[in-house]
């Protein structure tokens, strides 16, 4: 590669020889040093559910959506993803309904929807004032277990308002996936 330098009181010129130079261009660059993180997916891990539960509880109770995965470093974090059917069955005459969702490792929710905030799971009512509406939620979270060791994460739900919420109503499958990302 030539080397110009162009103004001043003197002019340099010479050429670098190829072996010192690492890479031509930046098309060619194909890989950072090894000390520079860059958040590569080390693992995936998906749980399923189709078993259908409900509950007329404003408690939180569990979806039986669930995973499992054991991280290589207690620097890596994990990214949930939910994708899951919560569905109202109501005929209390309201206007709107609403369900709660909670995302837990292990005993420790890392995520819950607020309650009188805009992201419960909202359900309208019916002009016969008979609601039974599904609403396919999706949810992501990214966690920092700080731990090598086996961690399950799970799905719970609760009615904040209506008479009962129905998760993965009709064997509707919900998925839970988590991957592992390199801290």
């Amino acid at each position: 590669m030539a080397i110009t330098r162009l103004g001043g009181a003197t002019a340099i010129t010479g050429t670098i020889p190829q072996g010192n130079i690492a890479n031509t261009s930046l098309g060619a660059v194909t890989a950072l040093p090894a000390a520079i993180p860059t958040g590569k997916v080390l693992q995936v891990v998906q749980g399923s559910t189709t078993s259908s539960v409900s509950s007329t509880s404003s408690s939180y109770a569990d979806t039986n959506l669930s995973a499992s995965i054991t991280p290589s470093s207690s620097s890596n974090k994990i990214l949930v993803l939910v994708n899951q059917l919560i569905y109202h069955d109501n005929n209390d005459g309201a206007d709107e309904n609403y369900g709660l969702l909670k995302i837990l490792r292990g005993s420790t929710a890392i995520f819950t929807t607020p309650s009188s905030s805009d992201l419960r799971i909202t359900a309208e009512a019916a002009s016969n004032n008979e609601l039974r509406f599904g609403n396919r939620v999706s949810f992501d979270v990214l966690d920092t277990p700080s731990t090598t060791s086996a961690t399950t994460y799970k799905t719970q739900f609760a009615k904040e308002s209506g008479v009962q919420v129905i998760a993965n109503k009709s064997s509707s499958k919900g998925f839970i996936t988590l991957m592992e990302i390199a801290g």
